[in-house]
């Protein structure tokens, strides 16, 4: 296998909370059980809350072993990437097949929309890390900025938090995104103050929209708005900061241009990501970009007066 040949590992990546992430991928593309209007990664097109091996674990597994074997080095392995990765109903194994051959710590992002299932939870329960999300605690506010498939319920969803909550013997960061005029009302933060408080995660991690996202009704709320909404969520919350001082996470051996192209296939990027994703000046990754958009890999798409770049769908 090639560093090239990897179907279901992404990066390291930079990431605004977890440094230098290698992304681990066990759904296929937009396989996921919310729609969420802010995701960056575009609409869902398999909307579910099936739990199938989407991706056989030993295929993963294969992976990891590889990029171990070639002195992989990040500063954590997360479960994240294409949709929601608790759809797999094989991560419990990759996750113990991880524990058991790196001392890397494991993270897992997820929706928290299946953790009321007590066999999500089991299987979650030995990583290092959990990163949930809850955008609203007001039924009206999920149903709008998440839209989860048929069968998810908010009750449902606080309840698995909860659940999760009191089981987890691992570090749980809360994330809450805010999208203007959908989940940012003063009585949306009061109903997620009173969320927090019966979570008890170790941090709550506010964000707002900040790539393009699958809705273009989906806008980012000011920083006044964010600071207002950290200091209704308590002493606990934290506003998440921009990528700064990440440089260097992309290895030498990969030419610039292809490292470009694999970071915006996983997700839209400015310059600035860029630039400190590749470690190279910002006026060198401007030249690859305009190789790759001659070349019609990927294309430009202005959001709230900033230009990102994303790699063509059918590129």
């Amino acid at each position: 296998m090639s560093q090239q040949g990897y179907r279901h590992l992404f990066g390291p990546v930079p990431s605004r909370r977890l440094g230098r992430s290698l992304g681990i991928d066990p759904v296929p593309h937009k396989t996921c059980s919310f729609d969420c209007v802010y995701c960056q990664l575009g609409p869902t097109t398999h909307h579910t809350a099936e739990r199938r091996p989407y991706v056989p674990a030993t295929q993963i597994i294969a992976e990891l072993e590889y990029w171990l074997e070639q002195d992989g080095c990040a500063d954590y392995l997360t479960l994240s990437g294409s949709g929601e990765p608790t759809l797999n109903c094989e991560i419990g194994d990759v996750i113990h097949w991880a524990q058991s051959h790196t001392t890397i710590p494991i993270a897992v992002l997820t929706n928290s929309s299946l953790l009321w299932d007590p066999e999500v939870r089991a299987q979650l329960a030995t990583a290092d890390l959990l990163l949930p999300s809850l955008d609203a605690a007001l039924a009206s506010s999920f149903a709008r900025v998440n839209r989860p498939c048929t069968g998810l319920d908010l009750d449902r969803v606080l309840a698995g938090l909860k659940a999760m909550s009191d089981e987890f013997a691992g570090e749980i960061w809360l994330e809450v995104l805010l999208v203007e005029d959908i989940n940012s009302s003063p009585e949306d933060l009061l109903a997620l103050a009173a969320a927090v408080h019966d979570l008890r995660p170790e941090r709550v991690q506010i964000n707002t929209v900040v790539r393009p996202p699958a809705e273009s009704c989906a806008r980012p709320v000011t920083a006044g708005q964010l600071q207002e909404a950290c200091l209704i969520l308590g002493p606990r919350a934290e506003i998440i900061a921009p990528l700064e001082g990440l440089a260097g996470l992309v290895g030498a051996r990969k030419g610039a241009s292809e490292a470009l192209l694999e970071l915006l296939n996983r997700r839209p990027c400015d310059l600035a990501d860029l630039a400190m994703a590749l470690g190279i000046h910002r006026n060198e990754v401007a030249k690859y970009v305009n190789i790759l958009l001659r070349g019609g890999l990927i294309e430009s798409v202005e959001v709230e007066g900033k230009t990102f770049f994303r790699a063509r769908q059918n590129g």
